[in-house]
């Protein structure tokens, strides 16, 4: 039976005052979600997304994949909106999501925003999501070249998220399925990770042993940098075994039940 193996770090960074971003490392859901800056209440609506997506995953372990991810992200987005209409304040609160989710066969992408996956297959770094970005957008139009991404002044424009506007229709959120493989490492990260720091150094520290201590010296790397945002890794290995129980391990804004809206109408 598939599981990941694995661990996760988030920071603050150098420069923002406190953690917008959320994660979940666990054997069979992993997840990273960045309340979008500049938005109202990023880490309400990180965290509340964090848990929605990750209680349910839980509490559906071997489910159709596909369907329990999409079940999370809806629970996700009607907290959200709850969340909202219980504080007026947190209006226009949203955040990316990127999760990986497997039954112990199937492997099951949902993502949407600008945090990133990736797999590290015999050395190779593949990223496996794609930005919802503005600058993205400009990429596919031919407007802009690749190398350029990193240094305009509109990279972080995200076009779409998980947001809590009840009057705005949910944004799409790509859902895929991905053959797996023994042995593969994966990466999720938030963008204070890719903004400092280039793929082609990510893809040296992935080839450590440890997946903590990569997911670590990753972190270091993009406060080495400059850690202008904050910053979550979660490092993991495709393995095969027996099927283990226990929860996960939480990060960031999700640590804090108090960022979460409702948590207790998260239902199986």
């Amino acid at each position: 039976m598939l599981r990941f193996s694995g661990a996760g770090m988030s920071d603050a960074g150098r420069v923002r005052d406190h953690n917008e971003d959320s994660g979940f490392m666990g054997p069979y859901i992993a997840l990273v979600a960045d309340g979008v800056g500049g938005a109202a209440a990023g880490e309400i609506a990180s965290a509340t997304t964090a848990y929605a997506v990750s209680a349910l995953a839980l509490s559906r372990f071997g489910s159709d994949p596909v369907q329990v991810i999409e079940a999370g992200v809806q629970a996700a987005r009607k907290l959200l909106v709850r969340g909202v209409e219980l504080d007026l304040m947190r209006a226009g609160m949203a955040t990316t999501l990127t999760a990986l989710i497997t039954d112990g066969h199937r492997l099951v992408l949902a993502h949407v925003g600008d945090s990133r996956g990736y797999a590290f297959r015999d050395g190779v770094l593949v990223r496996v999501t794609r930005d919802h970005t503005y600058v993205q957008k400009m990429v596919d139009q031919g407007q802009l070249e690749p190398a350029e991404v990193s240094h305009h002044p509109w990279r972080n424009v995200v076009l779409r998220s998980l947001h809590g506007n009840p009057a705005q229709a949910m944004d799409e959120v790509d859902v895929i399925e991905i053959e797996p493989r023994l042995g593969d490492r994966y990466l999720l990260c938030s963008d204070g990770l890719t903004d400092m720091v280039d793929e082609a150094r990510i893809a040296e520290v992935l080839r450590g042993a440890d997946p903590q201590a990569v997911a670590a010296q990753l972190v270091e790397e993009a406060l080495l940098a400059g850690g202008v945002d904050n910053v979550t890794c979660l490092v993991f290995d495709v393995v095969d075994g027996p099927r283990v129980s226990g929860d996960g391990q939480l990060l960031g804004a999700v640590f804090d039940p108090a960022n979460i809206v409702d948590a207790g109408v998260v239902r199986s």
